[in-house]
C-alpha cells in the first residue's frame, strides 16, 4: 500500500500557445456527436474535395502534418460548419428529430430510419445534398432507402414505413 494520498485535478486545462499567422482562424462547429452523425452524410457529399486534400496532406507528412495541415483541417472545419448551418436553417424539425432518435437509442443508425428518411427528404429538397453511402453495390438498394428494415426493434419499420414521396431522391430505390 502506498501511503501517498490520490489528488484529483477538476480543472480544464487549455494551451494557450498561438497558433501560427499562416492558419487562418475558424469557429469549431460546435455540436456534440449525435448532430455530427445526423449531418455525416451530407457533410461527406459537400466536403468531399476539402475532406481529399486533408488527406492528402496527412499522408504526404508522414506522421508529423499536425501544423502542416492545419490549414487543410480549418477548410474542412469550415464546410462541415456551413453544411450543419445550412441544415439548421432549413430543415431544422427533421434534423432535430433525428439526432435526438440518435442520441437516445446509442447513436445506433437503424433505430431512426424514419426521422432518418425524413431528414433526407428535407435536405435532397431544400439544399440538393443526397446521402450516398460508400462502397454500396450499384445493383444493390442502400440500407437507408429499404422499405423494410431487417435490424429494428420498432414493430413500424418491420412491417416498413409508409411511402415517403422522394421523387428523383434515388434512381436505385426501384431496384
Amino acid at each position: 500500500m502506498s501511503s501517498r494520498q490520490p489528488r484529483f485535478n477538476q480543472q480544464v486545462l487549455l494551451d494557450t500557445t498561438p497558433l501560427p499567422d499562416s492558419i487562418p482562424p475558424v469557429t469549431e462547429c460546435g455540436a456534440s456527436s449525435a448532430p455530427l452523425l445526423s449531418a455525416s452524410f451530407f457533410i461527406g457529399a459537400r466536403c468531399r474535395a476539402y475532406n481529399d486534400d486533408y488527406m492528402q496532406c496527412k499522408t504526404e507528412a508522414h506522421g508529423r502534418g499536425e501544423i502542416d495541415c492545419m490549414r487543410e483541417g480549418r477548410k474542412v472545419t469550415r464546410c462541415a460548419k456551413s453544411v450543419i448551418d445550412d441544415i439548421n436553417k432549413n430543415c431544422l424539425e427533421e434534423f432535430r428529430k433525428h439526432w435526438q432518435c440518435l442520441d437516445n437509442n446509442n447513436q445506433q443508425l437503424w433505430h431512426c430510419r424514419r426521422p432518418e428518411q425524413l431528414l433526407n427528404a428535407c435536405v435532397f429538397q431544400k439544399l440538393g445534398l443526397k446521402k450516398e453511402i460508400p462502397g454500396t453495390a450499384e445493383q444493390e438498394v442502400p440500407v437507408h432507402l429499404r422499405a423494410k428494415q431487417i435490424f429494428s426493434h420498432n414493430l413500424a419499420s418491420r412491417r416498413g414505413p409508409e411511402p415517403l414521396s422522394l421523387e428523383g431522391y434515388s434512381d436505385r430505390s426501384s431496384k
